[in-house]
């Protein structure tokens, strides 16, 4: 008897998790249906309208901000999903809408820089990098500047998220056997593919989202924003080292544990690699990244020694679809909410103050997550002055203020899902205490730079 309060505290997420999910399917039922039962009250079908998108877009944000609906065994993927078909069965878009509202360069970019990574991975060079790592680092110092160097530069042009799945159990299992803490390097991990991303377009989710929004070319996106990343690299260092002195101060020399021999395929690594280099290069030189990204995508399949559904099965296709849910969403929600008054009203904001765009980026990112946050900022960056300079601030915000929880990006919970898998814990706080003062140092750092 005495455990029946705590149980049933622990089911009242899940029944709330459910009731809301039942009052917004009941709303769009709603709205779906008032246009027949009452055609001689078109306003009130306008407001059913209204209610709904609000409704939907208002659940499906919460829904993503938690990562799931409590009570219920959907994802995020799945959330985007069922928020974008209800938008289309409310009235708030039509089919055809919902169709147009999908940025197909976004899915597209991403899905060929997904089948470059997943080759390089295949081919044995990320653990083979990590190898190399590991006979010539002699202290851990050393060690965390290195895992921070290849988080950082492999994300700034591979995806965050891609480069953190690949490189989070290579690094714990690599701290493992030699003896030290995985904790730290792990932390320098997630942090640093935040970090090192903000530099281009293809670093991360949203700055592909970004890219395909402003048509700022690569080149002028990396020279802005390279040099944050590079210096909150070196801040990201210094924290996570400050706060773990223990693993750090005493300069302890390390040896170099033998490992298991790694299969590699030299043949294919130097084809991957080569792949990249020329889609990197076409990047800077002006060509389109979806163009590029998937048609160097599509030649790395032309192969004999790797299986097409090896590479498949590396893909991400549940980031996929809720992308195109999240394009659907929004597209209702702006047709729906958007009015001249809320328009005015966002605009008292000043957001063409870059202090002001950073705060409040940085804000709703940590909200309703990094991605979320640059769709719904994406009407308010029209009526801005200088387009360019608005989405870059976007980008550095929204990416770097993913590092304030574990809950700020998908990368960092990558990171920490895998280390739980190998029973390595990393707790709120572990994170938070690194994390809130990178996320602070790096806004400012960001918005002066930005800002001058």
């Amino acid at each position: 008897m005495g455990d029946y309060p705590a149980g049933r505290a622990r089911r009242w997420p899940g029944i709330m998790g459910v009731a809301v999910a039942a009052l917004v399917l009941l709303i769009s039922l709603a709205a779906a249906l008032a246009p027949g039962l009452l055609p001689a009250w078109p306003l009130l079908d306008q407001d059913t309208r209204w209610a709904a998108a609000l409704a939907i877009f208002a659940a499906s944000y919460l829904a993503l901000a938690i990562g799931k609906i409590p009570g219920l065994s959907i994802d995020r993927a799945g959330v985007a999903l069922v928020g974008a078909g209800l938008m289309v069965a409310s009235g708030a878009l039509t089919l055809e809408d919902a169709y147009k509202a999908i940025d197909l360069d976004t899915i597209t970019l991403l899905l060929g820089m997904m089948i470059v990574v997943a080759s390089l991975r295949l081919s044995g060079f990320f653990a083979l990098a990590t190898a190399w790592m590991a006979a010539h680092t002699k202290r851990p110092i050393v060690l965390l500047c290195a895992v921070i160097a290849a988080s950082g530069v492999f994300s700034a042009f591979l995806v965050n998220d891609a480069i953190c799945l690949v490189l989070a159990p290579l690094v714990l299992e690599l701290t493992l056997q030699m003896g030290r803490k995985p904790m730290p390097y792990l932390l320098a991990v997630a942090m640093a593919s935040n970090v090192g991303s903000t530099a281009t377009i293809t670093g991360n989710p949203q700055n592909i989202l970004i890219g395909s929004f402003s048509h700022i070319p690569y080149a002028h996106f990396a020279f802005v924003l390279g040099p944050v990343a590079v210096a909150g690299l070196v801040i990201t260092a210094g924290l996570v080292a400050l706060f773990h002195r223990d693993e750090f101060a005493f300069g302890t020399r390390m040896t170099a544990t033998a490992r298991a021999n790694i299969r590699v395929n030299r043949m294919l690594i130097a084809r991957a690699l080569a792949a990249t280099a020329v889609m990197v290069a076409l990047f800077f030189v002006g060509q389109p990244p979806a163009k590029v990204a998937i048609i160097i995508g599509g030649l790395l399949l032309l192969t004999r020694r790797v299986k097409s559904k090896r590479i498949y099965s590396e893909i991400d296709w549940s980031l996929l679809l809720m992308f195109a849910g999240l394009f659907i969403i929004v597209a209702g929600a702006q047709r729906a909410l958007l009015t001249p008054a809320v328009v005015a009203q966002v605009s008292h904001l000043h957001l063409y103050r870059i202090p002001v765009l950073s705060a409040v980026t940085a804000v709703l990112s940590n909200l309703v997550s990094n991605v979320p946050a640059v769709l719904v900022m994406k009407p308010f960056v029209v009526a801005l002055p200088d387009h360019a300079r608005a989405w870059l601030t976007i980008a550095m915000a929204s990416t770097l203020a993913g590092n304030f929880t574990i809950l700020g990006s998908i990368a960092n919970l990558i990171v920490v899902q895998k280390a739980a898998a190998r029973g390595v814990v990393i707790s709120f706080w572990d994170y938070f205490r690194v994390g809130a003062p990178l996320t602070l140092m790096t806004l400012v750092m960001g918005t002066l730079w930005l800002w001058r």
